[in-house]
């Protein structure tokens, strides 16, 4: 309790009580009376005297509580453990103990400006600024947390303001801190790409001298780099570091992916690895979970590259090769049997492409709907309205297949229509946003991916089933396989076999890009299913406009950094993304130039046709600026921005490609 003080107002009703006390008896008897006045001057006497006296013991322990008080905040605060230093407004230092002056290994000062000293406490005037409680601070090369207190004093009637600073020091928590980042863990899953063809290529002779040729360089690489290596699978192994020695393998932007196609010991496929790099900190089945679903991406991109988790992202090394075609069909046929059981077990199947589609995404959801039709299901294209890419295909279905042709739908009746239980395929694409119509995704959960585009980063969540080949040439090359495996006896009319043959047809440019053995396998069974390529090819006829427009915007190219083509289609006609993608091609067959890009404004959105021969990677090019696609073709949508804004983050991009991209692989 805090010390009170006493006067005779504390004992007021004491003696009021023995003054009326005493009055009373003088009235009655005056002898009693005046004992009685006595004794009440005496009390008040002894009262006033006590209450005195007290007070003065009072002020004496204040004063020597204030001078003890004082005494000790003054050894305290010389004898602090940390450096001190008072500062005027201005932040000339008035006064500082030693440990402040040895900062800068000198005993004394007084009178020098502390924001000269201290960088971070200097505004940009150089005056003394004001910092928050804790801050942290660089002072004489070492981190603190700078602590300020301003005080407050009245000087002959002038107000005059103090500030007492002083630093704690954070190095040895920064260097803890530093320690525990540095000894993180980070989990790694590699595995070879094409194990079993590049192992079924060589020799009998040779192939134990492979395996163990590849075998050794991947440990190799990473034990010497002080990581754990354990091979679980034969063609997969399960790396565990610490993020300061994963430090190093970024700064050599994981050169293992040129050791590993390095390898010669008879293959005569090249031996490429992919890997998925977790986050560094987090528990150890949370981090491989995290590597695993990176080593997926890094795979639906193609292979031959390492993705890593970010906070927020992914970053990628690699990926400038083209994928290589698989052999083993092992793959198609699983999936298209598990295909066949899903359509089976559902009530509806619903078939979607991406916006704006073209031949390869209609032709796939053709060919979906056969295997539809095929188990007697009940099945929808969801299309909300035709293109000119597409608009030729789509009369003849109307005029050949009407029943398939009753069964397109737009997204807003898909969406009344679909339930839990429904099936939903997306085809020629695994973006949820680039769909034709988002909002159904949400309407069930059961959800197949059929794609052969390199996977980006946004993906469809939790899919039943994923098929995503960045080797195929086309969605409809995957279709027309797992057709194949589905049934023993494919049967397609003249029109779906078509309507598949033209998908194949329109992304390998008629047979001359990303075309492989098993390119030619889906067509010849298309042939043998009755495709036409006389009608296939009348599919693609152009009209005079087109032909003009398209010559337009070659002629108008200009060549940046060498051998690269930009141009834009300036004309504002319906088939605009169809002939800005057919330009980007013919701009291909100038000399010397060995990738193009050609833009178009529609309604308010960029679009970007990528094309290279494979030299220039255009996906990771045109992936900065929100599209994707692959190796040497790709594409991207920008919302929101003028097309000659567009232009410029795209020479921007090409720049980063040409400087840091490409030396990532």
């Amino acid at each position: 309790m805090d010390p009170q003080r006493f006067s005779l107002q504390d004992f007021r009703l004491y003696l009021a009580v023995s003054g009326v006390t005493a009055v009373a008896l003088f009235t009655y008897n005056r002898i009693l009376g005046t004992v009685a006045l006595i004794l009440t001057a005496i009390c008040a006497y002894y009262a006033y005297n006590s209450a005195k006296r007290y007070n003065q013991e009072l002020d004496d322990r204040i004063k020597y509580l204030h001078k003890d008080f004082e005494k000790v905040t003054e050894q305290t605060v010389f004898a602090m453990p940390f450096p001190m230093a008072v500062t005027d407004e201005a932040g000339k230092i008035l006064w500082h103990n030693s440990r402040f002056s040895k900062l800068w290994d000198t005993s004394s000062l007084q009178g020098e400006f502390l924001p000269k000293l201290v960088d971070d406490l200097a505004t940009e005037e150089k005056g003394l600024k004001a910092i928050e409680s804790g801050e942290e601070i660089t002072v004489a090369e070492n981190p603190y947390a700078a602590y300020s207190n301003l005080v407050a004093l009245s000087r002959n009637g002038k107000e005059d303001n103090l500030c007492l600073f002083y630093f704690v020091d954070r190095k040895e928590y920064k260097d803890l801190e530093l320690l525990y980042t540095d000894t993180r863990g980070v989990v790694l899953v590699v595995e070879v790409d094409n194990f079993d063809e590049v192992v079924d290529g060589a020799p009998t002779s040779k192939r134990p001298l492979l395996i163990a040729e590849i075998d050794h360089s991947i440990n190799e690489y990473f034990r010497s780099r002080n990581a754990l290596v354990r091979k679980f699978q034969e063609d997969m192994y399960l790396i565990v570091m610490r993020e300061m020695d994963l430090e190093s393998v970024y700064a050599q932007k994981f050169d293992i992916l040129d050791t590993m196609r390095e390898i010669d010991a008879g293959n005569t496929i090249s031996v490429t690895i992919s890997a998925g790099v977790s986050r560094p900190g987090l528990a150890f089945i949370d981090a491989y979970r995290e590597a695993d679903t990176c080593l997926d991406v890094a795979l639906g991109r193609g292979g031959d590259q390492v993705v890593v988790q970010t906070e927020d992202n992914y970053a990628y090394f690699g990926g400038k090769s083209k994928a290589v075609e698989k052999r083993n069909k092992v793959k198609a046929r699983v999936l298209g049997i598990a295909l066949r059981q899903l359509i089976e077990k559902a009530p509806r199947v619903f078939v979607m492409g991406h916006t704006n589609p073209d031949m390869d995404s209609i032709g796939a959801a053709v060919g979906v709907m056969r295997a539809v039709a095929n188990q007697k299901k009940e099945g929808y294209i969801v299309l909300k309205e035709s293109n000119p890419s597409i608009d030729v295909l789509m009369k003849r279905m109307q005029a050949e297949a009407p029943e398939l042709y009753a069964r397109i739908i737009p997204g807003t009746r898909a969406e009344e229509l679909i339930r839990q239980g429904d099936l939903l395929i997306l085809v020629d694409n695994h973006k949820p946003s680039f769909t034709e119509y988002p909002p159904i995704l949400e309407k069930t959960v059961n959800v197949v991916v059929v794609d052969h585009h390199r996977r980006g980063k946004e993906f469809v969540t939790d899919p039943v089933l994923s098929y995503v080949e960045p080797y195929a040439s086309s969605t409809c090359e995957l279709i027309t396989e797992m057709l194949t495996y589905m049934y023993k006896d494919v049967e397609l009319t003249d029109f779906e076999a078509d309507a598949l043959m033209s998908g194949i047809v329109v992304d390998t440019k008629n047979f001359t890009f990303r075309t492989g053995v098993r390119t030619f396998e889906a067509a010849s069974a298309l042939k043998r299913s009755g495709a036409d390529m006389s009608k296939v090819r009348f599919l693609f006829e152009d009209d005079y406009d087109t032909i003009v427009s398209r010559a337009e915007v070659v002629h108008n190219a200009r060549i940046v950094f060498d051998n690269i083509a930009i141009s834009r289609l300036v004309d504002d006609m319906p088939n605009s993304v169809l002939v800005s993608a057919q330009a980007a091609d013919e701009l291909l067959g100038i000399h010397g130039v060995k990738a193009s890009f050609v833009l178009n404004q529609k309604k308010g959105v960029v679009h970007i046709s990528g094309r290279s021969f494979g030299e220039i990677s255009v996906q990771l090019i045109l992936e900065r600026l929100g599209g994707g696609g692959h190796l040497n073709m790709a594409g991207a949508q920008i919302e929101g921005e003028d097309i000659d804004e567009v232009e410029h983050r795209l020479v921007e991009s090409i720049q980063w490609y040409l400087d840091k991209g490409e030396k990532e692989s």
